[in-house]
């Protein structure tokens, strides 16, 4: 079976991580492997890395945005990346095309028109409320060669929409939670001291630990201001900070949050350690993890805290509460209540008991339910379905013509 895998970016974020699990994992001695992807970033070389063979397209620079001029310039972009793609699957001709996000789903399946080939939307996007996000779900349901899976039951509902929710059993999405590879967390002692001793942070020191993209829509602002508050009661806590901006303006809110810090004075508290390629001694090295993100389909942050026993505080949003049972794996706090976060990073800092409970579950929780050998299992036995029924229709095409 040849699969084609289009990913719309070159950067390398939970998506992106997902999809390169997947083609370390699926066997090749059954599935021919291509993903067509742009060029300048790092995904081109992580794909090369995996051994899988590739070819460079042009980046997609679609947005959902109000703006009619710049509605104008990712109308552009669409159409010559949809021409771009028809000529990468003309060329090719794969039995399957596995579309990494939504915008990977709208552009394959405009540029497969009137080519029958089977198209794998992997949605790992909460779908906004747009205009367009109309459009998008017609487009996924209007071709029976299309089939939808969701990272989370969250993100499914999302992408339905009030429009399609009445519908639920004809507008099937098949729901497969994302899978961490538990064994990548599992270090020596000697591993978080390392890092702890590189940082300058000492035993005693409250390490509080946020890593992922930096973007608005990962909360990093709200979390320095819930962080200055507990500062006043937990004097000797340090921040970490762990990634990098990868999109659109998001350098900007990085100049944000550094300036936001100096105001509050934090610069002494709160250290900024850029992509790191050792998250999981970071990890191990911080007391909590907070994720404050206002919006989640289904983190890999959050399944990676959990493996390598680390606290996880996480805002109840998205596909985070499929994860994380509040008060037993995991701590929920509302989203955008700094107030709310600051409390409970002080209450999880004051009772060890508790942390070593949230520990214990969480990496069990891990290993029985998000494991990449469930994660194939169910993927395969999509594509096992997505050829039967590929092969269903083509025998019914044969059956009129004849």
């Amino acid at each position: 079976m040849k699969v084609l895998f289009y990913n719309h970016t070159a950067q390398v974020s939970g998506a992106e991580r997902v999809m390169l699990m997947i083609l370390n994992r699926l066997d090749r001695e059954r599935y021919e492997l291509l993903v067509a992807c742009p060029a300048g970033g790092d995904l081109l070389s992580a794909v090369e890395e995996a051994g899988v063979a590739s070819v460079p397209v042009h980046e997609l620079r679609a947005r959902f945005t109000w703006r009619i001029d710049r509605l104008a310039v990712y109308l552009r972009s669409f159409v010559r990346t949809v021409r771009e793609a028809r000529a990468v699957v003309a060329q090719h001709e794969p039995d399957l095309i596995h579309a990494n996000s939504v915008r990977a789903g709208l552009v394959m399946s405009v540029a497969t028109t009137g080519l029958g080939v089977p198209v794998l939307w992997h949605v790992h996007d909460i779908l906004p409320r747009h205009p367009l996000s109309t459009a998008v779900r017609l487009c996924a349901f209007a071709s029976s060669r299309n089939r939808v899976v969701a990272v989370s039951q969250a993100a499914a509902d999302a992408f339905r929409g009030q429009f399609l929710r009445a519908a639920r059993r004809r507008v099937n999405i098949e729901v497969i939670h994302n899978a961490v590879e538990a064994e990548r967390f599992d270090l020596e002692p000697f591993a978080a001291l390392r890092i702890r001793r590189e940082l300058s942070l000492t035993d005693s020191q409250f390490v509080v630990g946020a890593i992922g993209q930096i973007t608005s829509r990962k909360g990093q602002l709200g979390l320095i201001e819930a962080f200055a508050r507990v500062r006043k009661e937990l004097p000797t806590a340090v921040l970490l900070i762990a990634g990098k901006p990868l999109f659109n303006r998001d350098d900007e809110y990085l100049r944000v949050l550094k300036q936001r810090i100096e105001q509050l004075q934090l610069s002494s508290h709160v250290q900024f350690l850029g992509a790191r390629g050792d998250v999981p001694a970071l990890m191990r090295a911080c007391d909590l993890l907070v994720v404050n993100s206002l919006e989640e389909p289904f983190a890999l942050v959050v399944l990676e805290g959990l493996a390598s026993g680390t606290p996880v505080a996480a805002t109840d949003v998205g596909g985070t509460p499929e994860m994380i049972t509040h008060g037993k794996n995991g701590w929920l706090v509302p989203p955008g209540d700094e107030e709310g976060l600051a409390s409970a990073i002080l209450r999880l800092s004051r009772n060890s008991g508790l942390r070593a409970q949230l520990s214990d579950c969480g990496k069990e929780m891990v290993r029985e339910r998000f494991t990449p050998s469930r994660y194939m299992r169910a993927l395969g036995k999509t594509y096992r379905c997505i050829s039967e029924s590929k092969f269903q229709l083509r025998k019914k095409g044969m059956e009129v013509e004849g």
